[in-house]
């Protein structure tokens, strides 16, 4: 087997491998297991954080976001063993092992958002986009999730503090790739903040509506919304 076929399976095993980190449903395991309830048929029926929280509770929806986070950190770090110190050079592009921590990134959160585990349900990808972010470039991971915490508090939309927190990530990461970082990690910023806005364009459409519901809002409140009113 030549090199070039070795790295092109090791590529390959990251995506793979990542995909099956991101398909845990951590929600659906951690909401079962604290109250005995299934997040796929409450509240807008996602896997995420925000939904588990207002279907579960807190303590459950502490560990969820815990699960998911770890769930992207794994996924890159795995790939970064996997890769070593592969090289491929197709043309006049070269594929390194940072492309390999990309793809596995973006496949957990993918697998988090379309679960083989769920016949291809999950969350919004959020938490799982960060826990990958987190493995990459810590300082982007950070003050993207400053930018979360400081809107979320002054509006109470998790939604609105997804998108804000993702786009802010992105352009810190412009900054950084400017300052020598890989450019690959700004591909990952980048896929993964559109895949997070695609994600969120019905809590979008909400958010300008007037219609978007709030951190705080009751599990109560929640039975019959429409698929797709969750973040995480």
């Amino acid at each position: 087997m030549t090199p070039e076929a070795i790295i092109v399976i090791k590529y390959i095993s990251c995506v793979i491998l990542g995909y099956l980190l991101g398909s845990i449903p951590c929600g659906v395991i951690v909401a079962k297991r604290f109250a005995h309830l299934n997040v796929l048929e409450l509240g807008s029926r996602s896997t995420g954080t925000t939904n588990v929280l207002r279907t579960a509770g807190r303590k459950a929806a502490i560990v969820v976001f815990a699960a998911d986070l770890l769930k992207g950190v794994l996924a890159v770090v795995f790939a970064r063993i996997i890769m070593g110190i592969s090289y491929l050079e197709v043309g006049i592009f070269g594929f390194g092992p940072p492309f390999g921590l990309v793809l596995a990134g973006l496949a957990a959160m993918v697998g988090h958002n379309w679960s083989v585990f769920l016949k291809f349900r999950g969350g919004r990808g959020v938490t799982t986009y960060f826990g990958g972010m987190m493995a990459l470039s810590p300082i982007a991971a950070l003050l993207g999730g400053e930018l979360f915490l400081i809107s979320v508090f002054t509006t109470k939309f998790v939604s609105l503090g997804s998108l804000v927190a993702v786009v802010g990530t992105y352009a810190v990461m412009i900054l950084l790739t400017v300052n020598g970082w890989p450019l690959e990690y700004l591909l990952y910023a980048l896929v993964g903040a559109v895949i997070i806005v695609v994600m969120h364009r019905g809590n979008i459409t909400r958010l300008l509506a007037g219609s978007e519901r709030r951190l705080g809002d009751k599990a109560e409140e929640l039975r019959e919304l429409n698929p797709g009113e969750g973040e995480g």
